[in-house]
């Protein structure tokens, strides 16, 4: 026989023995949802949540929207209804094994078949899988009742009293903890069935693939004579790490799409970062973002998802659930290059010994050291073991960081998290001084873009202090510490409160600007003594007041641009000489011209600074902007994500330090 033939018969039946073995039906479709015991039913999207399915239907206003929040909480303290009716064809019903299979649950969810109960689950974060031959009909109907996250912990944490689990009770809950509040997103406490839903039918459970490591990866932490190291050999090399830290795009995850993932890591890949650490508070991030870090080059600093809080002790459920999220994740995602470290929690060592939660919560003698025991049992112990039994090829670290910003120890080993400047109003040039190993976190805080501020204001709305900018400010006295810095460095405060907010907006984003410039700047020159550098943060969750260099329109802040070239390999950065506010300004006269396709030049009569240029209302993708302009110098600048021509140069409008500051 021809061979050609022979080779695509054995193909042809080689597929079709796959395909007997198995098929997957999606169950996304024809969804609906209500009120438990309500009756009152409407369309639902899966994969999605409550609140996007409410807000689908017109049933409330924008969450996003002037100071909404506080009205929609009843949401996340109401327990709710899903249901949907499917048939299984023949073929599929053959099958030896029918299993119905969730990817995900959020999160206390009882489901029926047939008026059976077929599953309870308790974890955001596990895949959940049902054998249901014996259960199906020629018409199937699937209801899944979710308890509010809210009233379940309330009342886990409740029957624990006299003994109080630092610092909240969403402790409980395997749930992504922002959606408990923090101090750059709202509180939205989600529920519904937030991955895709199958059946899978087969005759013969597949054999697991053996692992084999996709690259090479060593944390190296060996003594020296300033402490110990903290870096990465990256198959074989020593690298340094430039990056932010990525918490999720949106409070509301499901409705993220591929393009969405794209924009956001593309503006890492296009600020020079070569490295971003998925916060322990959000998510076990989609496939599409590990996706697009393997293309992107981007390696991943992975925590798993716990964050400033401890964990119940005594509780054996609890740790099983744990031990079986951590395996699910691990060998999800282990095959993508880009992760290079896994990471057992953010900040919770740290909290233990530096937020005095043993004098607020009352934790003394055995109490105290029940909490401390079940923490280290995880997280030094337990979470070890399993990762090591499922990957092995990569590092893990227990917490990030190790030692608290106020501890000497963090400057001479293990990561650091750097809040002097911000939380301990440091000036920014202490880094000079107090510059660690690798520093995982530092940053300071800036408006959204205006474009972003109009978005979810109305007229009314935009001043300074006003309810609605206060309800996108989640921060302790956060406009506060951004009035300190800018007396500091750009203008007197008394004058700050003067500024409208458009202008306000644009100083906010400068001394962002300045802020990640110089610490990136101080960062980098500490190399090899500093290995790294990854500022907080990349993104934002909604539109808000935050330390984001990006805000949640997805359009670059003022501070991209700074951090775009500071972390530049070519070129070293260079600290400022000076602070904006001893700068000499003089009045700017602009010419701009057109310079060709998508192309046009800037110059100035004098020395210029923060010069901003924006469109109105609408986004333009620029090569560079919040620049700084030398008398008489042209500054080429190139339009991005549209077509430029000369006569598109009257829409653009130019700000600069000057006016904001000299003008006033």
């Amino acid at each position: 026989m021809n061979k050609t033939i022979l080779f695509v018969l054995l193909s042809f039946f080689s597929l079709t023995t796959v395909y007997a073995q198995s098929s997957k039906i999606s169950l996304n479709k024809g969804w609906s949802f209500s009120k438990l015991g309500a009756n009152e039913w409407h369309a639902a999207t899966v994969p999605g949540t409550v609140h996007t399915d409410l807000l689908n239907n017109q049933l409330i206003p924008d969450p996003y929207s002037r100071a909404n929040e506080k009205q929609l909480q009843w949401i996340g303290e109401t327990d709710w209804t899903y249901k949907k009716t499917f048939t299984i064809d023949k073929i599929t019903f053959s099958k030896k094994h029918v299993d119905l299979v969730f990817d995900g649950l959020d999160t206390y969810a009882k489901v029926f078949l047939n008026g059976q109960l077929i599953l309870t689950a308790d974890n955001m974060f596990r895949q959940w899988k049902v054998d249901i031959k014996n259960l199906l009909q020629n018409n199937n109907e699937l209801i899944i009742q979710f308890e509010s996250a809210k009233k379940k912990v309330d009342s886990l944490a409740a029957a624990k009293l006299p003994l109080v689990v630092p610092d909240n009770p969403r402790t409980y809950a395997r749930k992504a903890q922002y959606h408990f509040g923090w101090d750059w997103g709202p509180i939205y406490i989600t529920s519904g069935i937030w991955k895709n839903v199958h059946v899978d039918a087969y005759n013969e459970v597949p054999k697991e693939a053996k692992y084999i490591a996709p690259r090479k990866v060593e944390l190296v932490q060996e003594p020296d004579k300033d402490g110990k190291t903290f870096y990465f050999n990256i198959d074989g090399k020593p690298v340094y790490m430039k990056g932010a830290n990525y918490i999720p795009s949106d409070m509301f995850t499901p409705r993220l799409t591929k393009a969405d993932y794209r924009k956001v890591l593309t503006a890492a890949k296009e600020a020079n970062m070569n490295m971003l650490r998925v916060w322990g508070g959000g998510i076990y991030e989609d496939d599409a973002f590990y996706d697009l870090c393997d293309e992107l080059g981007i390696m991943i600093w992975q925590d798993f998802m716990f964050a400033g809080a401890m964990i119940p002790p005594d509780d054996p459920n609890f740790i099983s659930n744990v031990r079986e999220e951590i395996k699910y994740q691990v060998k999800r995602l282990r095959h993508h290059p880009s992760i290079v470290v896994w990471c057992g929690n953010n900040e919770i060592d740290e909290a233990w010994h530096n937020w005095g939660w043993q004098t607020q919560f009352n934790l003394h003698g055995a109490d105290s050291a029940k909490v401390w025991n079940a923490y280290t049992q995880l997280f030094r112990d337990s979470i070890t073991k399993w990762v090591n039994e499922v990957d092995g090829s990569r590092p893990y670290v227990s917490t990030s960081p190790l030692n608290g910003w106020g501890r000497a120890k963090s400057f001479t080993e293990g990561d650091s998290h750097y809040w002097g400047v911000w939380w301990g109003l440091e000036d920014v040039e202490i880094f000079e001084k107090k510059t660690g190993r690798f520093v995982s976190e530092y940053g300071m805080q800036a408006m959204p873009n205006y474009n972003t501020v109009e978005a979810f204001t109305l007229p009314e709305d935009r001043f300074q202090n006003t309810d609605v900018i206060n309800a996108h400010q989640k921060a302790g006295n956060g406009f506060g510490k951004i009035l300190s810095y800018l007396h500091r460095y750009f203008l007197d405060s008394s004058a700050v409160k003067k500024l409208s907010l458009k202008d306000y907006t644009y100083l906010t984003q400068c001394l962002q600007y300045y802020t990640f410039k110089n610490s990136i700047a101080i960062h980098r020159s500490k190399a090899p003594f500093n290995m790294g550098t990854l500022l907080w943060q990349l993104n934002d969750c909604w539109p808000v007041t935050s330390w984001s260099i990006t805000d949640y329109s997805r359009a670059p802040k003022a501070a991209w641009y700074a951090v775009k070239e500071a972390y530049r390999d070519d070129v070293k950065p260079i600290r400022d000489a000076v602070r904006p506010i001893n700068l000499v300004l003089q009045e700017p006269t602009f010419i701009v011209k057109h310079e060709g396709d998508n192309k046009f030049s800037i110059t100035s009569n004098v020395n210029a600074n923060y010069v901003y240029l924006s469109a109105g209302n609408e986004f333009l993708n620029l090569s560079d902007n919040y620049f700084d302009l030398q008398a008489g110098k042209k500054k080429i600048i190139t339009v991005n994500n549209k077509s430029f021509n000369s006569k598109n140069l009257n829409a653009i409008q130019i700000k600069s330090l000057y006016d904001v500051v000299k003008s006033k």
